[in-house]
């Protein structure tokens, strides 16, 4: 299982690789705009809508939801701060409270929230950007998964996730520390802006962003429980569906292109 899950990940990070770098802007958006349709398919099947041309319904209204966001710039930024409110504030107090089967409709408008604007975020951030956030979701979910085989022993949220522990998340903070770091000293723009005091928000940054990739990837977990099922799909061999694999990702981009288009990027 876990030489199937290393192979379709490789496999996958070097098929986004190279859309996100060969691929010109519109053929760029168009596979986005798939992603976004494909995931949100998954979603709405996740939140009860079994039958299928409500579903296609579902993952259409998304994919012209991205569209429009992405092709008007005022509503891009609003989108980005609503999905940051959503992460930071929501979430978390949905997650203590508990998600219920019966809250289908607030679950498919979650759905939007979760999709649409990580979505508009891979097409708002810049190439190298984009792939810097990424790599941030692959380091931490990575570290955490290893950390937490290897030390774990008290449950982070044994409700929602029973395999999560709190010392595979210090992991996954301590590894996109150093990643944060080793990013000073490749990226000349970043480098050269991070000195002094910079350090600390960025440093703040960093550990944000990889806490809103756990919570990225328990909010997922809990609508699977909530519902009953292990996997979105099984788009992915040893992944499941294309939401197991971009969970961190739907709450690390929005906030990451917010954090970006404040700061003045790269």
């Amino acid at each position: 299982m876990l030489l199937t899950r290393v192979l379709t990940g490789v496999a996958l990070g070097a098929a986004l690789l190279a859309a996100i770098f060969l691929l010109p802007p519109l053929e760029f958006q168009v596979i986005v705009a798939l992603i976004v349709a494909a995931s949100a398919y998954e979603w709405s099947r996740l939140c009860g809508i079994a039958s299928r041309w409500p579903a296609l319904a579902y993952a259409a209204v998304s994919a012209l939801a991205y569209d429009a966001v992405v092709q008007l710039p005022l509503l891009a930024d609003a989108v980005l701060w609503i999905a940051g409110a959503f992460w930071l504030l929501v979430v978390p107090a949905w997650l203590a409270r508990g998600l219920r089967s019966s809250q289908k409709g607030w679950l498919a408008l979650a759905g939007l929230l979760v999709i649409v604007p990580a979505g508009a975020a891979m097409e708002m951030l810049d190439r190298v950007s984009l792939v810097l956030l990424i790599g941030l979701c692959v380091v931490a979910d990575t570290a955490a998964y290893f950390t937490g085989r290897t030390l774990g022993r008290h449950k982070l949220a044994p409700v929602i996730s029973p395999g999560k522990t709190w010392e595979g998340a210090l992991g996954g903070v301590v590894a996109c520390a150093i990643y944060a770091i080793i990013l000073t000293m490749f990226h000349p723009g970043l480098g050269a802006r991070v000195t002094g005091a910079s350090w600390a928000p960025y440093a703040v940054a960093a550990v944000l962003l990889c806490a809103l990739s756990v919570l990225g990837d328990l909010f997922e977990s809990a609508l699977k429980r909530t519902v009953g099922v292990k996997d979105s799909g099984t788009l992915l061999p040893g992944h499941g569906g294309l939401l197991d694999r971009i969970d961190s990702a739907t709450a690390v981009l929005p906030v990451g292109a917010l954090l970006l288009r404040q700061f003045g990027g790269l």
